[in-house]
């Protein structure tokens, strides 16, 4: 019971979080299918970095991993 109250009472903190780290992981991982060119690793290696490193993962892929759109 002590944990359902510490949610509800913290769920205005964690909600845009949860949204933000869903909107980056979508937007990386469609990027990440639809361009071949990457500036270090390949396909699959992103997709791991984006899903498993959850908020970061995205960040890494869209500042180091994002090659030129051609």
């Amino acid at each position: 019971m002590n944990n359902f109250a510490f949610l509800k009472e913290n769920l205005p903190i964690f909600l845009p979080l949860i949204i933000l780290e869903l909107i980056l992981v979508i937007a990386a991982v469609t990027h990440i299918l639809k361009h071949p060119h990457y500036r270090f690793g390949n396909k699959i290696i992103w997709l791991f970095v984006v899903v498993l490193l959850q908020i970061i993962g995205p960040v890494i892929y869209f500042v180091f991993g994002r090659g030129d759109d051609q």
